[in-house]
């Protein structure tokens, strides 16, 4: 299980870091903050993750996940750059990126003995703050606080999924590729069919 862990990981890195560059050529960046954004993206999450559980941070552990962050960005912004990116085009591999960030961390807060409802939520965390900490160095709101399409939910309905179904007995090697594919099957979903959850429609009165 540790092996697939960290395989999915490094994957996980690679795709993370291909959306942070495919978004940061909507700006019009140059290649280091190309570089940033996409290295930002793949790791941020994971970062975040390993704070609030007070471990050290994955990619100082293991500078593989490092490299692998840096060296897609550059390979993809050389891509990029030369190819007119549509908006839609970023939300497939984000998609995937979400599918595997999330069960990677759920599963990695579940073996550092985490319960079940923090071990869930370390797995949105990881899921979820990478691009968010994209769409901040790319002078956009947060996609996750803007009324759209299913995310953090999809991540947080997979997360659960894993857990529950390494609760009834199942190994947890096919507990994570069916947490996966719920994850990614709940967002492609979502975007097809504009599912999303209630938002606020009252009136706020303005601060004076």
């Amino acid at each position: 299980m540790d092996a697939l862990i960290y395989w999915v990981g490094l994957v996980a890195v690679a795709v993370g870091a291909l959306t942070g560059v495919l978004d940061s050529a909507r700006k019009h960046m140059d290649l280091i903050g190309a570089v940033l954004v996409g290295t930002a993206t793949a790791l941020g999450g994971g970062t975040v993750r390993d704070i609030l559980m007070s471990q050290r941070v994955f990619w100082v552990l293991d500078q593989t996940y490092l490299m692998v962050a840096i060296a897609t960005s550059v390979i993809s912004f050389f891509i990029a750059r030369r190819r007119v990116i549509p908006v839609r085009m970023l939300l497939v591999p984000d998609a995937i990126g979400l599918a595997l960030f999330t069960i990677i961390g759920t599963q990695y807060a579940l073996h550092m003995h985490e319960p079940w409802l923090v071990a869930s939520l370390m797995g949105v965390t990881t899921g979820v703050v990478g691009g968010v900490v994209r769409d901040i160095l790319c002078n956009d709101v947060p996609g996750i606080f803007l009324h759209g399409e299913l995310y953090a939910t999809a991540a947080w309905i997979g997360a659960l999924a894993l857990i529950g179904l390494q609760e009834l007995g199942m190994s947890p090697v096919m507990a994570a590729w069916i947490g996966m594919a719920i994850v990614l099957g709940l967002r492609l979903a979502a975007m097809a069919f504009h599912i999303t959850m209630p938002a606020f429609t009252g009136q706020v009165e303005e601060k004076s």
